[in-house]
């Protein structure tokens, strides 16, 4: 795949093979109870997955930090906003040390990280869904990514959030033209790693990518 003339498709896991460049960028693709990772570094014109990974969101010492709202799901709203603090406290600690940790692995390689992006759920007004059930997945959609936020605002760096509705369609508004070519380059980097590398993944890189591009 070609970019402006260049090829686009140099996967490694070895820093040293990088541009002169040490800008890295980090792509969160927010789950329930995790995050998948993807760190970008290389040129906006020839992108290299430098490391693909899972960040773990749930505090074993904690069970209800896996389905918090779930736990709480027979309280009304109100009550259930202020009984999940306790598992949303939990989750958001784990989130930062975990975001911590991958920050500092790719600093001790003299990697400078431009900064975060995020794809998850929008904030919505939750209060509006009657069904309980449903409420409480859409509340744990929307708490696991804003705890990510949290993590990227905690650990200093600069973040930017995008949604995962109609992800593709917001990527090709905001790119015009380019959008294709991106989208398939970055496609292209999954042939050269282990997989999985599936929507999600190619979400994450996308975001890592838009963020290493400055848009």
């Amino acid at each position: 795949m070609s970019f402006g003339g260049t090829r686009i498709l140099r996967v490694v896991h070895d820093e040293t093979l990088m541009d002169q460049s040490n800008l890295i960028s980090i792509g969160l693709r927010a789950k329930t109870g995790r995050a998948i990772a993807v760190v970008l570094g290389g040129s906006i014109e020839a992108p290299i997955v430098l490391l693909k990974t899972e960040i773990k969101l749930v505090d074993p010492k904690v069970p209800g930090t896996a389905q918090p709202y779930h736990e709480v799901m027979d309280l009304s709203w109100e009550e259930s906003q202020r009984e999940v603090r306790k598992y949303a406290a939990a989750i958001e600690r784990t989130a930062q040390k975990a975001l911590a940790k991958l920050i500092e692995e790719q600093r001790t390689k003299r990697l400078k990280i431009a900064g975060v992006g995020i794809v998850g759920a929008p904030d919505r007004d939750l209060a509006r869904i009657g069904n309980p059930h449903i409420r409480a997945h859409a509340a744990e959609g929307v708490l696991f990514r804003r705890v990510l936020d949290l993590a990227a605002q905690s650990n200093g760096l600069k973040w930017q959030m995008f949604s995962d509705r109609n992800f593709d369609e917001a990527m090709a508004e905001k790119l015009g033209a380019k959008h294709s070519r991106v989208k398939q380059s970055l496609s292209e980097l999954g042939r050269s790693i282990s997989p999985p590398w599936r929507a999600d993944e190619k979400q994450a890189a996308m975001a890592a990518w838009l963020v290493l591009s400055g848009l």
